[in-house]
């Protein structure tokens, strides 16, 4: 007996345009995909950009001396006592820091705290540095980058000779400007990182710290672009 009946058409218009739109919609799929990949590999470019820009290195020369900045214990300080063991510079500067509120508050207790230029000074002496190289002047800061650098250069015996800023990553860039500002170019400030600042411009995004180092800095180099306005209201220009 013969089987008239034809083959269904499965291919019909109903198909044809079912695989048409599915075609269509995967590669409108994968066109979004690789522009979400590209936008997000530029999106992390662009904020690794915006922290390397602060990070600068400069190549280690011979100093009058090695200026060791105030914050980021123990990391500046042994980065600080490891260059004079090295020989870039016969003597270490430490700048004070006034007593903060909290202190004043301990004291009120009597009850006390070492502060952290002493930290560092502990530090450096436990790591080689003689106390006869270490300076410490006799002014405290009560400020920021700006004070501490010009308590620094008038501390120092030359106004002209190169001095090595031992300082964080992030805050290299702002250092090396401010002490030019600050020596009006005659002294170079060879700017040096503390090797162990876990400072990472790869992923400082990622970490709440890192976030909030990264906008210091910046509010930090739009008030040297303005020309210090804030330390001049407060007398320190």
């Amino acid at each position: 007996m013969r089987n008239d009946t034809a083959p269904a058409n499965r291919s019909g218009p109903g198909g044809s345009f079912s695989l048409r739109w599915d075609s269509r919609v995967g590669k409108w799929v994968v066109m979004l995909m690789a522009a979400a990949i590209l936008m997000g590999l530029g999106y992390c470019a662009l904020l690794r950009g915006v922290a390397t820009f602060l990070v600068v290195e400069d190549v280690l020369a011979p100093a009058q001396a090695i200026v060791v900045l105030g914050g980021q214990l123990p990391f500046r300080a042994i980065a600080g006592a490891n260059l004079y063991r090295a020989g870039w510079a016969p003597r270490v500067v430490l700048v004070r820091s006034a007593p903060q509120e909290a202190q004043h508050a301990l004291m009120k207790l009597g009850m006390s705290t070492p502060e952290e230029w002493e930290v560092s000074h502990r530090i450096l002496t436990r790591l080689g540095v003689p106390p006869s190289a270490i300076l410490i002047p006799a002014q405290a800061v009560d400020g920021g980058t700006l004070e501490e650098l010009q308590i620094a250069a008038g501390a120092l015996d030359s106004a002209n000779a190169p001095v090595i800023l031992v300082t964080s990553k992030a805050h290299t860039r702002r250092a090396r400007m401010t002490w030019h500002y600050v020596t009006g170019g005659q002294s170079q400030g060879i700017v040096h990182a503390a090797p162990e600042d876990p400072f990472d411009p790869a992923r400082w995004w990622q970490e709440r710290q890192s976030v909030l180092v990264v906008v210091r800095e910046y509010l930090g180099l739009l008030h040297y672009g303005l020309g210090f306005p804030v330390a001049a209201r407060a007398g320190r220009l």
